[in-house]
């Protein structure tokens, strides 16, 4: 009997924990749904959209606070965000700073990424440095790619970005790539880096923009936002 009592118990235990868990969960999901970095630390703060977030009330985007906004353009060699140009006009027409985001593939090649990018974004001086998303590994390659060739081709596709919009780039190092091919150390570059909720710490060196959260409600689009600083 009294190793019964000790299993109840113990199950009794467990599941309070689980419940904990879940509640603690709940309470955290339901605290992103409204949450920004304070503005007294961080005054400068906007938005990164694509054609998956839906339709964007660029006007209701304005009204919350958002001071520029990065726009999903392109994706590895051949995908482009059939959403550009709407967003980047509906930005640009409530007076918002608008770059540009090309999330990078190591599998494919360089030159070939970098014609997808030039052709859908326009050389405009009045741009904010184009971003590159950095987060696909390339242990998923068709083909085995080194981690000297994924630094190679990376910078050959930033040069090639760089002349195109005359300014340098933004590295939006996701930490599992900066863990696998330590970019923030090889290549100087800006870095926006994402952590939810915290600040992110992952890269080694300051960096100047910060995505801290992707789970943000409003009423300028029926989806979560990625919402992001800048660092003072």
């Amino acid at each position: 009997m009294a190793r019964k009592g000790r299993g109840s118990w113990r199950l009794r235990l467990a599941a309070l924990v689980l419940l904990l868990a879940l509640a603690g969960s709940v309470a955290m999901w339901w605290h992103l749904r409204s949450w920004q970095p304070p503005r007294e630390q961080w005054p400068v703060q906007g938005v990164e959209v694509g054609s998956d977030d839906g339709p964007v009330d660029w006007t209701a985007l304005k009204a919350i606070g958002v001071d520029f906004a990065y726009i999903d353009a392109s994706a590895s060699a051949f995908a482009r965000d059939s959403g550009f140009a709407a967003n980047l006009e509906g930005a640009r027409a409530v007076g918002l700073q608008v770059g540009a985001v090309h999330e990078y593939d190591p599998c494919q090649p360089a030159d070939r990424q970098a014609a997808n990018f030039v052709t859908v974004v326009p050389r405009d001086a009045k741009l904010l440095p184009s971003a590159v998303s950095l987060d696909r590994l390339a242990e998923d390659c068709p083909s085995k790619v080194t981690e000297a060739a994924v630094e190679s081709e990376l910078t050959t596709f930033l040069n090639q970005v760089e002349t195109h919009t005359g300014k340098p780039v933004i590295l939006k190092l996701g930490a599992k790539f900066e863990a696998r091919y330590h970019v923030a150390a090889a290549i100087n570059r800006n870095l926006w880096l994402v952590r939810t909720r915290l600040e992110p710490d992952y890269a080694g060196r300051p960096w100047t923009l910060w995505t801290a959260n992707s789970w943000l409600r409003t009423e300028a689009t029926e989806k979560p936002l990625r919402w992001v600083a800048v660092q003072r």
